[in-house]
């Protein structure tokens, strides 16, 4: 089948893709190093890579909370990148009046989770051409996302992948049921796998989401080994200064030790 994020996996030896940057774009020089950065570590290591960060976070706990540079200007940051750093980008769009014009600048395009029931922005997304990654909400069952997909099959766009980041446990709180990774594998698409948004606490810090970093590399180590395509993980020079998610960032000075790790796996595994 031919699908972007699928042929992003042709690698000499077994491998997996990743999704990773900051949350959100909190200004154009600490976003660039970040990027620089991972394209160093990912090129070693021969994973393909997909540089991500949001312009607006436009679902944040509380009206005070930081939402980054907004579509115009935060676009345009990520195209300084794309042009300079010879990466593709992703981002997240949040209204389908924003697909076109960020299909322009953007090389694959992220459905958030809590709007992929949205049918007239996930047509609006697939409908640009653009290679599109929808979060599964974490109020479904994996099941479930066959009646999304079946929305993107609507528009013939045959490049779009499922990513897992949880399911909503009680009050504050996340769970990840790795038999999800096999259910959705067997709808015929790439998945990909939030370490990250999994270990959040969704409102668990009052006015913000909480998180619990700790174990963000046991979950990419459980996903990688059973069997997830690709890898999403948000990271952070200094996740306790972040301006969005810090609490469930990966530092970024230890990502190359647990991409080491994962490769590993993903070598024994198959």
């Amino acid at each position: 089948m031919n699908n972007f994020f699928f042929d992003m996996l042709d690698t000499p030896s077994p491998c997996f893709f990743l999704v990773a940057g900051p949350c959100v774009i909190e200004n154009a020089d600490t976003t660039f190093t970040i990027a620089q950065t991972l394209k160093t570590i990912t090129r070693a290591l021969g994973i393909p890579f997909i540089f991500k960060a949001s312009f607006d976070k436009a679902n944040r706990t509380s009206v005070q909370s930081f939402r980054g540079p907004g579509f115009e200007q935060g676009l345009k940051i990520l195209g300084n990148i794309k042009s300079e750093l010879d990466l593709p980008v992703i981002s997240d769009i949040h209204l389908p009046d924003q697909a076109a014009a960020a299909a322009r600048v953007l090389d694959v395009i992220q459905i958030p989770a809590f709007l992929c029931r949205q049918t007239d922005l996930i047509l609006a997304a697939c409908r640009t051409g653009k290679p599109v990654s929808i979060k599964k909400g974490q109020f479904l069952a994996p099941h479930d996302c066959k009646n999304i997909l079946d929305k993107a099959a609507t528009t013939g766009n045959p490049h779009i992948a499922i990513t897992e980041r949880g399911t909503s446990f009680g009050y504050n709180n996340l769970v990840v049921d790795f038999r999800s990774i096999h259910i959705l594998k067997q709808m015929g698409v790439p998945v990909i796998f939030d370490a990250t948004h999994s270990v959040q606490l969704p409102g668990g810090g009052a006015a913000a989401s909480a998180g619990d970093r700790q174990f963000i590399p046991t979950l990419a180590k459980a996903a990688i080994a059973a069997g997830a395509h690709g890898l999403f993980m948000e990271t952070h020079p200094h996740p306790e200064k972040a301006l969005c998610d810090g609490p469930n960032s990966m530092p970024l000075n230890d990502m190359a030790d647990l991409l080491k790790t994962l490769l590993a796996i993903k070598k024994v595994s198959g």
